[in-house]
């Protein structure tokens, strides 16, 4: 008889598990799906075949557990599942808890608008408005890792002197002794508060870049060895626990290996928040950018603080963490959409291919809860593509349209020095971007306004804004808010065709268009396609 109902037993349980690990959703006629991964926007909506895990993985920029619908339903997980599109099905595997799948509406904004209210609302506030209100610059590109205080400076001096507004600066890394050193490394900064100091008299706001690394062979390391303030490792016993355990997990990322702060550990977080709190009251910073964190660093023979952290919560932490500074970036993140964080989509490479993915990404970043993104740095922010690279092999037709598709987006962000690399007729086509933004810079402040108490996307997907108009396609255009279309130059040449949604649209200069059909138009250098609809 025990036999018998142990068999029961385990059957039930074998089903449960089933329909909780695997579950298989019929796609509707003409549904389309999106979600999941940033990164993975341009292959958005999914076709068949596509396959993504989100599982300690989120392709290096945000994420969430979330897959939105045109025809107005969604999925949504508390913890990362894989997914595939087959046999006319979406498919969700490894789901350890419950799917919830609902339907709310017909369209892919009621879809959005409704996990968005249950799951992930609109916190009421945004990122500090200065990362909105004029170009940002970050000195990666031109000085990679070696940062120092001269070249800021002449970078900050050449900015102005170029005739670029002043606006955020972010410093980036290796500007201390060691991961973990909170100070500035003489031999590079003999007079950081100095610096400092004159970067705010020329007019700028100062971020500084930093990471929950740690380097463990230093004094900074040690100290945090002892105190149990890093992941540690379990040796390869599944089973010790974060007391038993004694020796530092070790973490290769991609400047080597490091331990690494636990974020479930409420002593960690106290211990990065006095680093970063002595940085602006020593130093006079105004903010962070908040780089790594992404949960493939927290995977392997770990042990957390708290029992069970999975490497998706353990970004989620480091993401919550940042919630303390209003003056905040972030690349990866998971499952903080509506708060008020600033994302940068991932480091782009300096090529048309890129460029296109501008558009699809930042759109579903939108569509994931992440309204305030940057498109990444304008030519590219992998440093790879401008190592060994002259100014004159740079393709200086791409920089220029890469500035272009920042402008009407909620943030721009410049790295490489465009009066170094450009000749006279692309920087200038390039300050004449800079200078369109700042026109639409109110009109920016009051969608990031309303991002912050809806949670509507400032740049919003096409198929969003104008359902059942057949843009699921269309990625290289987007919306500013609900009345302006921007359709940037993603391609070389000076030419390109422009889908209109239906209504009455008119250009930069009045002249006005009748839109449900696609017209082509010539778009010198120095243009950037918009229309407002006016009707």
């Amino acid at each position: 008889m025990y036999k018998h109902l142990f068999y029961i037993i385990s059957v039930f349980l074998f089903i449960s598990f089933q329909a909780i690990s695997q579950q298989v959703i019929p796609i509707e006629k003409d549904e389309l799906w999106y979600g999941g991964s940033v990164n993975e926007g341009d292959k958005m909506p999914f076709k068949q075949g596509y396959s993504n895990s989100l599982i300690a993985f989120i392709q290096g920029n945000q994420a969430a557990p979330l897959l939105i619908s045109n025809k107005g339903r969604y999925v949504w997980s508390d913890q990362p599942f894989s997914y595939q599109i087959k046999d006319g099905n979406l498919i969700i595997n490894e789901a350890n808890i419950a799917i919830d799948l609902q339907k709310s509406g017909t369209t892919l904004r009621d879809a959005y608008l409704a996990a968005s209210a249950k799951y992930f609302p609109a916190s009421g506030k945004m990122p500090d408005s200065r990362l909105f209100t004029a170009p940002q610059y970050n000195t990666w590109i031109e000085l990679i890792y070696n940062q120092n205080q001269k070249d800021i400076l002449k970078y900050a001096e050449d900015l102005l002197g170029n005739g670029y507004p002043p606006g955020v600066l972010m410093i980036d890394d290796n500007w201390a002794p060691c991961y973990g050193k909170f100070e500035f490394r003489k031999d590079r900064f003999p007079d950081a508060k100095g610096m400092i100091e004159k970067l705010h008299l020329m007019g700028f706001t100062v971020m500084l870049w930093v990471s929950p690394f740690i380097s463990p062979d230093s004094e900074v390391g040690r100290q945090l060895i002892k105190e149990k303030l890093l992941l540690m490792s379990n040796e390869g016993n599944k089973n010790m626990t974060w007391e038993e355990a004694s020796h530092p997990a070790l973490v290769n990322w991609w400047n080597g290996w490091s331990c690494v702060l636990d974020f479930s550990n409420p002593e960690a977080v106290r211990w990065f928040d006095d680093q970063l709190k002595y940085m602006m009251e020593y130093y006079g910073l105004d903010g962070f950018k908040l780089d790594a964190g992404d949960p493939e660093f927290y995977t392997g023979n770990v042990v957390s603080f708290v029992k069970e952290t999975t490497p998706n919560d353990h970004c989620e932490l480091f993401g919550l963490f940042g919630l303390k500074y209003p003056l905040n970036e972030y690349r990866a993140m998971w499952k903080r959409g509506g708060e008020p964080i600033a994302e940068r989509l991932r480091d782009k490479f300096h090529t048309w291919e890129d460029v296109q993915k501008l558009i699809p990404h930042i759109t579903v970043s939108g569509l994931l809860g992440y309204a305030f993104t940057c498109p990444d740095m304008i030519g590219g922010g992998d440093y790879s593509s401008f190592m060994d690279v002259s100014s004159d092999k740079l393709d200086q037709e791409l920089i220029v349209r890469s500035a272009q598709c920042h402008a009407l987006m909620p943030m721009m962000q410049f790295s490489v020095a465009p009066w170094r690399v450009l000749n006279q007729t692309n920087h200038d086509a390039v300050k004449k971007a800079v200078a369109l933004r700042q026109q639409f810079v109110p009109e920016i402040m009051k969608l990031a306004d309303n991002a912050a108490k809806t949670g509507e996307p400032i740049v919003r997907n096409m198929e969003y804004q104008f359902p059942e108009e057949n843009f699921a396609e269309v990625k290289d255009q987007f919306m500013l808010g609900e009345n302006i279309l921007v359709a940037p130059m993603v391609t070389q040449g000076t030419q390109r065709d422009v889908k209109f949604p239906k209504g009455t649209w008119a250009d930069a200069d009045g002249k006005k268009y009748k839109g449900g059909k696609t017209i082509s138009f010539d778009v010198p250098i120095d243009k950037l396609l918009w229309f407002r609809k006016i009707k």
